[in-house]
């Protein structure tokens, strides 16, 4: 598609530009959706014209979420370690809005500490929502989307899958294994054309990041060379470029959205200033 074709426009939100991509009339299952990255990515979805069902354990944020999106979007509590929950994700979804084009797996939890105080049932909680919980969706999706021709499935992996990040312990290695699932995905479904891509934010400003200590704005984040934490609806936007049809030909992709993190060592570090 020739670049002045791609339907994407850009608004001023944050602190920075933000594309807005052409979604209409596709229908978006997002996890995690109550709040934070996930609540930014069902924004865009309505923003660009598609319709989303937000899914998440915590209800009254969720139905909230939903709520101040309009008839476009409905709430529904899903666990997505259990595949019964996910069915009826899925069957809701169709019922409300008669198809599934694309699928968010955000839903995960960002709790870690050294590999060797880390507990196993502590390991395998993490892994269990952040990885099975991908894996079980995706396998539920797919029957969908083959009936209407294909989709796109973007999983939110992290920064800490596409490097080794200290004190990630379970939340590194699930992240890791989103990465993986992604690729092996993309090449088993493309033949139905179901497309399956992976985002990996670095740090970004959510609730459930806050807590940690960091701060929006310029230079409050010097370890990555943008200078900065990224913000939910930039997340959000590489997101949707996924699930549109503007990205028909990425497949397979590990996309970083990360001010330039895994990139490398910063100018000011490596000149100790």
């Amino acid at each position: 598609m020739p670049i002045s074709h791609i339907p994407i426009c850009l608004v001023r939100q944050g602190c920075g530009t933000v594309a807005v991509v052409d979604l209409s009339g596709k229908v978006v299952v997002i996890t995690g959706g109550a709040r934070g990255l996930g609540a930014a990515a069902a924004q865009t979805v309505v923003e660009g014209g598609g319709k989303v069902l937000i899914t998440d354990v915590l209800e009254a944020e969720g139905a909230e979420t939903a709520a101040k999106l309009g008839d476009a979007a409905r709430f529904l509590r899903h666990d997505v370690t259990s595949e019964s929950d996910w069915d009826a994700a899925l069957a809701f979804a169709l019922a409300e809005f008669g198809r599934i084009d694309g699928l968010v797996n955000n839903a995960g939890i960002a709790t870690g500490q050294f590999l060797e105080h880390e507990s196993v049932e502590h390991f395998r909680k993490v892994v269990e929502i952040n990885l099975v919980g991908v894996f079980i969706g995706i396998k539920a999706a797919i029957p969908l989307m083959r009936e209407n021709g294909g989709g796109s499935i973007v999983n939110i992996s992290s920064a800490a899958g596409l490097t080794g990040l200290a004190l990630t312990a379970g939340y590194g290695a699930s992240k890791w294994g989103v990465r993986g699932l992604s690729k092996i995905g993309a090449v088993e479904l493309a033949e139905s054309k179901i497309r399956v891509n992976s985002v990996h934010p670095g740090m970004t400003l959510t609730p459930m990041t806050a807590p940690v200590g960091i701060q929006a704005g310029e230079g409050n984040y010097p370890g990555a060379p943008l200078g900065r934490v990224g913000l939910p609806e930039e997340i959000a936007a590489a997101v949707a470029f996924l699930l549109s049809d503007a990205a028909g030909y990425m497949t397979g992709a590990e996309l970083a959205v990360d001010g330039g993190w895994t990139a490398g060592l910063t100018v000011k570090y490596l000149t100790g200033q």
